[in-house]
């Protein structure tokens, strides 16, 4: 079994950054793939960043350029750094995990509990 512990979530002005963490622990040798999700009230889920292990990355259009995603493999962790926040932004991010190195599209495995971020206008 794999545990995802996220944190870094909060409020921000638009225009401002935030650092998301996911940190997994138990099963964790196997897993290749590492990435966030967020879903806004009244909205579906989406994928925002996902990486491999060997680095490879897979992004949403609405996030590229502005949110960076990064994985130290030695502490099991996944950061997604979020900079030029906008309001539509706001959402839950979860963290997941999936040990199919093919999931960069969709890390479905594993799932963290969730962290709210609130950008205001």
């Amino acid at each position: 079994q794999v545990q995802l512990a996220e944190s870094g979530g909060g409020f921000v002005q638009a225009g401002g950054s935030l650092r998301l963490s996911c940190a997994a622990s138990g099963t964790t040798f196997r897993l290749n793939v590492m990435g966030w999700y967020r879903q806004a009230p009244g909205k579906q889920r989406e994928l925002v960043a996902a990486v491999t292990s060997g680095g490879n990355t897979n992004y949403a259009d609405s996030v590229k350029g502005r949110f960076t995603i990064s994985k130290d493999n030695a502490k099991n962790t996944v950061y997604l750094q979020m900079n030029s926040l906008r309001p539509e932004d706001t959402a839950t991010y979860y963290c997941a995990a999936d040990f199919d190195a093919r999931a960069l599209t969709e890390p479905d495995d594993y799932w963290g509990q969730g962290t709210q971020v609130t950008v205001s206008s």
